[in-house]
């Protein structure tokens, strides 16, 4: 088989209705393009029978690979089986270690097997049928005339283990061991997308390798994509990255699917310090993200949502006299919580966050997205100011964002200070 570019079909009407991202197409396009395979196409079809026979004979008339996504469960709209029947023409047969597997699956949780879920043991003839460790619908893979048909079920938790153990060691006999592709990305906080555009400006759109830049919430991401032997990719892609790194210095908080969390949680780690956090307008998002890292509990103490000005008075102790000269969103309130959260958890550090995340309660002296964010430690506190200007999901992200940024700055001044 020679595997020169691929075709990813995902199926389900699901896909095609918005609000619902397509990470098995991502995870399949860097996972191919990872061991030298391109991406030529990325199609997606409804639960309709005959639409997904015609994209998928369209896909091997021009795609040596196909990998198709979804719909293999059991419900009646689960129709990707009987159109791989129509591709190959062969009629859909039972296949016994399968419906086995079914059936034991049930049994170790003692519960009643619904006769629908028997449904995903029917597989078409003449594929090879791929055991599900994580689910009840196996993976299917059929081979002609040079071409490969994979199909693997929807949910990620099921489709990456079949791709990654199961797929991925035939693809690699057929793509040869010489070329591959691999991607960096660079990921940086605190400087807006054409200010890291400015500094590598020299270094965006060239040849070898391509740089591009993508805006995220409060983050900006920079890919390099590298092609060659294993060798050259790992020399080339070490070589862009520190140019990279050299023209942003600190604005670079981690590389690929590193989190500003983790970044964050690494420093408090190496230097041994714990944290606690008290927000008002992020209702807990900051605590949320930092608690996502496992291991956190090492350097996060807690975190108290003082949402309302009475919990700011009762949790926190912070002065009636300065939410009522100053209001709740001012810089000298964000200070006093960073300064009650550290002192009341016992921590080297404290966060506090207050601002108007809207859509209502801003006023033309403190508009929407007003945020502040303020930071003690046993020699004092500091504190910023941020206008925000997004909706409320946004808004609060970026704060929680901002809140992380100004703790990972902080932590990174204290380790090159003298002690």
């Amino acid at each position: 088989m020679n595997v020169k570019n691929a075709e990813i079909v995902s199926i389900g009407t699901e896909l095609l209705q918005g609000g619902l991202v397509d990470s098995n197409s991502l995870f399949l396009t860097e996972t191919l393009h990872g061991i030298g395979i391109e991406v030529s196409y990325r199609t997606t079809v409804g639960d309709d029978r005959q639409r997904i026979h015609q994209v998928l004979r369209q896909a091997l008339d021009r795609a040596a690979v196909v990998v198709v996504t979804g719909g293999l469960g059991p419900t009646k709209d689960d129709c990707t089986r009987d159109a791989l029947g129509d591709v190959s023409g062969g009629p859909l047969i039972l296949h016994d270690e399968t419906l086995k597997a079914i059936e034991e699956r049930f049994a170790r949780r003692e519960v009643p097997i619904p006769e629908v879920v028997k449904r995903q043991a029917w597989v078409p003839d003449g594929f090879v049928v791929l055991p599900n460790r994580h689910g009840t619908a196996p993976g299917l893979l059929w081979e002609e005339g040079g071409r490969l048909l994979v199909a693997l079920p929807g949910p990620p938790r099921e489709m990456r283990p079949l791709f990654t153990e199961q797929v991925l060691p035939v693809l690699l006999r057929g793509a040869g061991s010489a070329r591959r592709i691999r991607t960096r990305t660079i990921r940086v906080c605190g400087l807006r997308e054409a200010q890291v555009e400015e500094r590598i400006t020299d270094l965006l759109g060239t040849e070898h390798p391509p740089v591009s830049l993508l805006a995220r919430p409060g983050e900006v991401h920079i890919r390099m994509t590298v092609c060659g032997t294993e060798e050259e990719v790992e020399s080339q892609l070490a070589l862009w990255e520190t140019r990279v790194r050299d023209r942003l210095g600190e604005a670079v908080f981690g590389v690929d699917e590193e989190r500003l969390e983790e970044a964050v949680g690494r420093l408090l780690r190496l230097q041994g310090q714990t944290v606690a956090v008290a927000e008002s307008c992020t209702g807990g998002l900051v605590a949320h993200r930092i608690t996502n890292v496992p291991g956190s509990s090492d350097y996060f103490e807690r975190g108290i949502v003082s949402y309302s000005n009475r919990a700011k008075l009762d949790l926190l102790q912070v002065p009636f006299s300065l939410i009522e000269q100053h209001g709740a969103v001012s810089s000298e309130v964000a200070v006093a919580m960073a300064a009650a959260v550290r002192r009341l958890a016992g921590t080297d550090l404290g966060i506090g966050v207050t601002g108007i995340a809207g859509p209502g309660g801003g006023s033309e002296a403190k508009p929407v997205g007003l945020t502040y964010i303020a930071l003690a430690d046993v020699r004092g506190e500091e504190w910023c100011e941020h206008r925000f200007p997004f909706d409320r999901d946004q808004n609060k992200l970026w704060s929680s964002q901002m809140a992380l940024e100004m703790l990972r700055r902080f932590l990174l001044k204290a380790r090159t200070e003298p002690s």
